[in-house]
Formats: structure tokens, C-alpha cells, sequence
């Protein structure tokens, strides 16, 4: 009486036959993340490497990159423009990040707990994100325009207070143009302050204000810090963005890049300058690896002592 052998389902055998679930799991996800890792391999690390290459030549574009070393790194760290770029790129940082983060946290907390119009309210805050960062750039040029152009000026005539220079003054331009940054990138961070408040479980107010607790100690004790994690991202997501600074500058300032005398330029436009109007692309590439140094160190170093605290 001949036995029969039970039939092998297709893929039972084989190596793929022998992985674990959890094994199988793991082929699985790298076979979809495959694509994404060589994206960003060929677009972002490739590049990066190139940048850093680069950054050890002198290139004009027109002749084949020669190296020279650490020269350019020399020149950059002995030029007092970039000193001075260095200042103001870090004063954007330090004064426009709390400057935003405590504004909209401040309007994403109340606006919460607005019932009337609160779609349309949250919308019309959202609006100057969704503009064009050139065109909403040009109408802040236009506000701080002196009399009778500009708007800002024209209120403050109305009130009996002087015309002021802004744009056209060293001291009042890297103010005002961080005063446009803030308003442009504002109605996004309220969205994710109210995503993160909305995600607040309403029992742990309910038990809060049974045990007699007032809305200081709830909003202290309670609300910021399970907002941790949201606020977590917005500094960092916000230090990035004026670290990065460009359009606000090059658009309000169009007749003098980062004018004037040099006081509202950020790094990033002393990089474009040096690439495109002086053809300096060994010198722009040091630049750009001082840039991304200090965006990593900055982002590393928000990231460890938020989470820590």
C-alpha cells in the first residue's frame, strides 16, 4: 500500500519558508522602504557628500574643481561679514523662536476655547502660511514704506508718533523683518498647539477641577506638560526655519540683499551671493557645511535637553 506524501504549499520551502513571522515582517518593511532609503540616498545624502567635497576646492564652474584644502574654511572663519552674518543669523534664532512659540501657544490656548467662529478664525490665522512667501514679503515692504506709502507709518502719524525708517535703518530692519517671519510661519504652529491641546484627555481637567484645582494650576500642571512633545517639535521646527531665513530677507531688502550694511543678511543668502553672483562655489560649500553643522548641533542639542527636561 503505497503512501502518499502531503503536498508542500507554494513558498513553504526555501529560505522564505524558514523566517519567523516577525522575520517575514522585517523583509517586508525594508522591501517598501527600499525605495524612499535610494531616494533620499541619491537626492539628500549624495549631494551632502558632494557639498562637503566641494568645500575643499576652488570652483568657478567654468574650470574643473582644484583642491586647496582647508583653505576656504581659513577665509570664511577670517572674513568679519561672516561674522557679522553669523550674528544676525543667530540673532533671528534666539529672539524669533520663543517670540513664536509662546505667541501662538498663547493664541492656540485661547482660540480653543472659542466657540463662535472658531473655523473661520482658525482659517483666516492659517491663511498667511498658505501665502507665497514673495508675495506676502512684498506687502510687508509695502506696510513698512515711509509716509505716505506705508501703511505702518501712516498709523503711527495718525497717533502722533514719528515716521520711522525700518527697512532703511541698520538698527530697525533685522527687527521688522523677523516680526514678518514670525506673522508668516504663526498660523501653523497655533494648528499644531491646538492638534496637541485637542489631544489632551478632557478627564484629566474634569478630575483636575474636582480636586479644586484653579485653570493657573491646571494650565501648569496639566497642559504644558503633555504638551511636551508638540512643543518639542515646533522649537526645533521653528529654530530650523530662521536659522534657514531667506525669502522674508531677499524679497523685503531686493535693492540691497540683506541691507543695509549687511545687517539683515542671514546665512543662507551670503551662501546664494557666493554662489550665483560671485561664482565662488568651493566658498559657498564651506559656507553651506557651517550652515549644516549648526542646524545639527542646534537640533541635537533641543532635542536632548527638552526631552531630558
Amino acid at each position: 500500500m503505497s503512501v502518499t506524501s502531503p503536498r508542500r504549499s507554494p513558498g513553504s520551502g526555501g529560505a522564505w519558508g524558514r523566517l519567523s513571522i516577525a522575520g517575514k515582517q522585517i523583509v517586508w518593511a525594508w522591501a517598501f522602504l527600499a525605495l524612499p532609503v535610494a531616494f533620499f540616498a541619491i537626492v539628500r545624502f549624495y549631494p551632502t557628500l558632494e557639498a562637503f567635497y566641494l568645500s575643499l576646492t576652488d570652483w568657478d564652474l567654468l574650470s574643473e574643481p582644484r583642491l586647496v584644502g582647508f583653505d576656504n574654511y581659513r577665509k570664511l572663519f577670517a572674513d568679519p561679514v561672516f561674522w557679522q552674518v553669523f550674528r544676525n543669523t543667530f540673532a533671528y534664532l534666539i529672539f524669533g523662536t520663543p517670540i513664536a512659540i509662546v505667541l501662538s501657544f498663547v493664541i492656540a490656548y485661547y482660540l480653543d476655547r472659542v466657540t463662535f467662529l472658531h473655523g473661520t478664525i482658525r482659517a483666516l490665522y492659517f491663511l498667511p502660511y498658505l501665502t507665497t512667501a514673495a508675495a506676502m514679503a512684498w506687502v510687508w515692504r509695502w506696510f513698512y514704506q515711509p509716509p505716505p506709502i506705508g501703511v505702518i507709518n501712516g498709523l503711527l502719524g495718525a497717533a502722533g508718533i514719528s515716521a520711522q525708517p525700518f527697512l532703511r535703518s541698520v538698527d530697525q530692519a533685522l527687527p521688522a523683518i523677523m516680526l514678518t517671519a514670525i506673522w508668516a510661519h504663526l498660523g501653523f504652529q497655533i494648528i499644531i498647539f491646538m492638534a496637541g491641546l485637542r489631544a489632551i484627555p478632557v478627564s484629566y481637567y474634569e478630575a483636575a477641577r474636582i480636586d479644586g484645582l484653579g485653570e493657573g494650576a491646571i494650565l501648569a500642571r496639566i497642559t504644558i506638560p503633555l504638551l511636551k512633545p508638540t512643543t518639542v517639535f515646533l522649537v526645533v521646527f521653528s529654530s530650523i526655519g530662521f536659522l534657514r531665513i531667506f525669502d522674508q530677507v531677499y524679497n523685503m531688502t531686493s535693492n540691497d540683499p540683506g541691507g543695509p550694511l549687511n545687517s539683515t543678511k542671514p546665512l543662507v543668502l551670503m551662501i546664494y551671493q557666493t554662489a550665483f553672483s560671485s561664482y565662488q562655489m568651493g566658498y559657498a560649500a564651506a559656507q553651506t557645511v557651517v550652515l549644516f553643522a549648526i542646524l545639527f548641533s542646534i537640533s541635537m542639542a533641543q532635542l536632548w535637553i527638552l526631552r531630558n527636561r
